[in-house]
């Protein structure tokens, strides 16, 4: 046993005074440089075998070696900078050989009992993981630190109601915020601007709003090797995105049980590599290269106001400052006049007679959709009496409290740490309100499934243009003579009714068949007809049987499309390990291949499914999104592509639309031929309902 100094920054652990919200760490509760370890009031003697050798205090986030060392993985990152050795035995080491340490190791060091760091205040004691939730739900010093804040920076809900924006996200105020942050990345390519998004002297909108972003340091573990990270990724320096942008966040994953990353966030550096300017499959070999990924993301937190004479004005407050802005990324909708498809947005207070008073509200969690859901409300409860939420309703937010992708016992925990007052945020499916919030189509109220909205579902696209510069696609004709009991031994999966409505393509193709013999096809081909039997159209149970029922003949006539991309043919290959998509491929434990993003941007538009997304706002609002593409000198034409969403946004609460979409016709206008000054203008007069027609790729699964 050893005795161990505790990691104590400065005094700030024994005393509150001096401490800030934005300098504390929102993890341990000490002030520390960001890229610092975390620091600990350990209250007992550790074990030398939970001690790293090189900081000699308590593992954090332990590494073990090759050569049997354990260690905090900053200590050991920071520490392979400079040499290539073990600190203990000298032996050869690079950090991607080292693997996080067994689960009973991690859980050992969970349970070191530890002290709030507020103790002159708050005397509690509790295991080193429990720390967090102590700082956020319990601890008085923290909730005051916090409320001081938003009490500083954050306007009143009946302020937010009034507010009003000016058009779309202003690029201008996006760059600058990201180049204050990352100055050494590079100017943007033409068009990565949108110049309508600036202010100009005949917009009489009383308040001009600029984007709040901030950059973040998030860590991910993968328990082994193969586990996925569970985020979907658009974008790279292929394609007109630019970025490396992350599309979804998969439930129940590493991502999801983390909670800090979120669609939209940009991710600029995994592991001290720069991601600036690399291409899409270069990306995402990078992300999944490591047990251990650090990431530096800027994510994107709202609008604030730019206009300081406007302090004044109550609907011109600032939606947050940068430190506290996802508290009130939900406020600016939180109002019952928002009608954004697929629901509307509502704020509702409840008012406890005393603070250990139950509210009554069952909450759960669904199999389909990540969040928060009301699942009951108690007879007799103070919600029940309140009467103003339903079942089926979708939290948000509590107290300020981003629930997007929380949990029910999140929720619970906020409920139970708030005082007498709690605000909810919730997002009720149209349904609800049209038909009483019958349980039926309550049930899904952002799928497909739900009662039917015409807009919503996908069809066949009748617009015509060309891919992306530097993609393009190749038809391939096999034609082959068999016997007819011999397979053509290739896998597919796809089909127009998994959710991302894909064509069918090819997954593997089998060393025992005929078609590997011939070598024409390949993985990630798309198939276009058998026989002169049409394939584009069908479902995954069609495709099947229409391909049993062909290769039954002796003579296969194969039609297939191949998408080229010149810059990372050979490197997507690379990228591409096996993987299973447990969204569009569940039908068959053999199909474990998915292309990359990038692979559907070579597609002709005539193999491409578009659907209407209606979206709706009141006032002069934001619509909430940014653009990238259009016309340019130096790229031709290039498609229109949703690079960002904003969070409190009519796009961001519709769901719907998603970084990397294709936006192909705005209002039933094609957008082909259009420049980005021009498609710009006409997004900002559509005052209080626009229609844009979409396609929609999955990104690439990290």
């Amino acid at each position: 046993m050893a005795t161990v100094e505790n990691k104590v920054a400065g005094g700030g652990g024994s005393s509150a005074a001096g401490l800030s919200w934005a300098r504390v760490c929102k993890e341990c509760g000490q002030q520390h440089e960001g890229q610092d370890s975390h620091l600990y009031e350990y209250q007992d003697e550790v074990d030398d075998e939970l001690v790293c050798h090189i900081c000699l205090q308590p593992l954090l986030k332990p590494m073990d070696t090759p050569c049997g060392h354990t260690y905090c993985f900053h200590c050991l990152s920071n520490f392979l900078k400079e040499q290539d050795f073990c600190p203990v035995d000298r032996q050869r080491l690079q950090l991607h050989q080292c693997r996080p340490s067994s689960l009973l190791v991690r859980n050992l060091l969970d349970k070191l009992t530890v002290m709030c760091p507020h103790y002159e205040e708050c005397q509690q004691q509790m295991q080193r993981c429990e720390l967090q939730p102590h700082l956020h739900n319990r601890c008085p010093v923290f909730r005051r630190l916090r409320e001081e804040a938003e009490k500083r920076k954050r306007p009143s809900w009946n302020e937010l109601k009034g507010r009003k924006g000016d058009g779309e996200l202003s690029g201008d105020a996006k760059h600058s915020a990201t180049l204050s942050r990352n100055p050494t990345r590079e100017q943007p390519e033409p068009g990565l601007i949108n110049p309508a998004y600036e202010e100009s002297e005949d917009d009489n909108t009383p308040l001009r709003s600029s984007l709040v972003a901030e950059a973040n340091v998030v860590e991910l573990f993968r328990d082994e090797p193969e586990e996925e990270l569970g985020f979907r990724i658009v974008g790279g320096k292929d394609t007109p995105l630019g970025n490396i942008v992350i599309q979804e966040i998969v439930r129940d994953l590493p991502a999801a049980r983390d909670g800090r990353l979120a669609p939209g966030d940009h991710i600029l550096e995994v592991n001290d590599v720069s991601l600036a300017s690399v291409p899409h499959a270069r990306a995402v070999a990078v992300l999944r290269q490591s047990s251990l990924l650090r990431l530096t993301v800027m994510q994107e937190k709202g609008f604030k106001t730019r206009d300081p004479r406007s302090d004044h004005h109550p609907s011109s407050s600032s939606s947050s400052s940068t430190s506290t802005a996802p508290q009130s990324s939900h406020s600016p909708h939180g109002n019952a006049t928002s009608n954004h498809n697929p629901g509307t947005v509502l704020q509702v207070t409840l008012m406890k007679t005393q603070r250990t008073e139950p509210l009554g509200i069952k909450l759960i969690r669904k199999s389909d959709e990540s969040g928060v859901f009301i699942l009951d409300l108690l007879s007799g409860g103070l919600a029940a009496k309140d009467g103003k939420l339903r079942n089926n309703d979708k939290v948000l937010a509590i107290n300020g409290h981003d629930l997007r992708h929380g949990t029910p016992e999140s929720a619970a925990q906020i409920i139970q740490a708030s005082e007498v007052r709690v605000n909810f945020v919730v997002m009720r499916p149209a349904e609800a309100q049209e038909e009483g919030g019958s349980s039926r189509e309550g049930q899904h109220s952002r799928s497909g499934r739900r009662a039917p909205e015409p807009q919503y579902f996908r069809r066949r696209s009748t617009y015509m243009k060309d891919p992306p510069g530097g993609f393009s696609s190749q038809e391939k004709t096999v034609s082959l003579k068999k016997e007819p009991r011999l397979s053509l031994g290739i896998t597919i999966a796809g089909g127009r009714d998994c959710r991302s409505r894909l064509p069918v393509y090819i997954t593997s193709v089998q060393p025992v068949g005929c078609l590997h013999r011939d070598g024409t096809i390949k993985r990630g081909d798309v198939l276009l007809s058998i026989n002169g039997v049409d394939l584009t159209q069908l479902t995954y149970n069609e495709a099947v049987s229409v391909l049993k029922a062909q290769t039954a003949q002796s003579q296969v006539v194969l039609r297939v499309i191949q998408t080229i991309s010149e810059d990372s043919e050979e490197e997507s290959e690379a990228a591409n390990k096996d993987e299973l998509d447990p969204v569009d491929d569940p039908r068959d434990d053999t199909l474990n291949w998915t292309p990359l993003w990038t692979r559907w941007l070579g597609l002709p538009s005539n193999m491409h499914w578009c659907r209407d997304i209606v979206l709706q706002k009141t006032n002069n609002e934001s619509w909430g999104f940014s653009i990238v593409g259009g016309y340019e000198e130096s790229h031709g034409q290039q498609p229109f592509f949703i690079k960002t969403i904003v969070p409190g946004t009519p796009a961001h609460f519709d769901g719907r639309l998603k970084c990397g979409d294709e936006i192909v016709a705005v209002n039933g206008a094609t957008t082909v031929g259009m420049n980005n000054s021009s498609l710009i203008p006409m997004l900002k007069l559509q005052k209080n309902k626009v229609t844009l027609t979409v396609v929609s790729w999955p990104g690439s699964l990290v």
